[in-house]
């Protein structure tokens, strides 16, 4: 068995398909199942069920992944030493950021990054803060921006960048414009607009509602802040974002919300265990965030 075999193995497992894993090490999905079945030829195991949808670990295979993983962890430990000796960052950088973001010290950092260390593959992906957070566990991403309620994940370390309230957005001709403030159950009175579950704003708002004992009422929900403004613009709801979101919007009067004790979070977040890539990029993160 060799590394490749390895990785591919653990990328199937990891995504529970063997078409996703293939995007992920970027070969042929043919040339993942090639390799896995090689695999298993030499361990004399099957280590997925394909009977079905997805492709699930078998006993054996469950064995297995732990020791994979292991073996590719101490591989990266043995080249991480030599990039020491030497100085080199090299390899790839997959880093993730929560869906609709426009963080600009974001972008700003991984320039810099790219532009010192032209020769490291950048991988960039976007998603819900929930999926970003279960691909840095897994290691298919080494670092992401992403939104949570109240704290950071556990068991990950991470730099909280913003840490605020949320908001309600409404427009200034609205009979909601005219409210000093408003408390969650008054807010669950109207027809809400809002990013979806996953995302750390909404994380606020229904458990905000739950800790209330009341439902809200949502009405529209998108992945972009642009777009539930852009709702609430056009009368077709109230728009629930944080305090600097709002701030983007100021043709919308943005109302405060009593009762949300949770506050919403900007973080990111990583492992512990670090590549020297990802320690370099944290140095511009550090640098853009100041």
């Amino acid at each position: 068995m060799d590394l490749r075999q390895l990785e591919y193995f653990v990328a199937v497992a990891e995504t529970a398909s063997f078409t996703r894993a293939a995007e992920r090490v970027h070969i042929t999905q043919s040339g993942v199942s090639a390799q896995i079945k090689a695999l298993e030829h030499e361990l004399g195991a099957r280590l997925f069920d394909r009977s079905g949808r997805s492709a699930q670990l078998t006993e054996a295979g469950s064995a297995a992944l732990r020791y994979a993983r292991a073996a590719l962890d101490a591989a990266a430990d043995l080249r991480d030493s030599i990039d020491d000796v030497f100085g080199l960052v090299r390899g790839r950088l997959a880093v993730g950021m929560v869906v609709g973001c426009e963080v600009t010290p974001l972008f700003d950092a991984l320039a810099a990054f790219h532009h010192a260390h032209p020769d490291i593959e950048l991988e960039l992906q976007e998603a819900n803060s929930d999926l970003l957070v279960a691909r840095v566990r897994t290691g298919s991403l080494d670092i992401a921006l992403v939104g949570t309620a109240g704290e950071p994940p556990e068991h990950l370390e991470s730099h909280v960048i913003v840490k605020e309230p949320l908001v309600a957005l409404t427009p200034p001709d609205s009979e909601l414009a005219t409210v000093g403030r408003l408390s969650v159950t008054g807010l669950s009175a109207y027809p809400m607009i809002s990013l979806p579950k996953g995302t750390g704003i909404r994380d606020v708002l229904d458990q905000a509602c739950a800790a209330q004992r009341v439902t809200p009422d949502i009405a529209l929900v998108a992945t972009s802040p642009n777009t539930v403004a852009g709702l609430a613009r056009r009368g077709l709801g109230v728009a629930v974002l944080s305090e600097s979101m709002a701030a983007a919007y100021p043709d919308l009067t943005a109302v405060p919300i009593d009762g949300m004790d949770i506050p919403a979070l900007l973080a990111l977040v990583w492992q512990e265990r670090s590549s020297p890539a990802l320690a370099v990029f944290l140095e511009h993160c550090r640098t853009a965030f100041a």
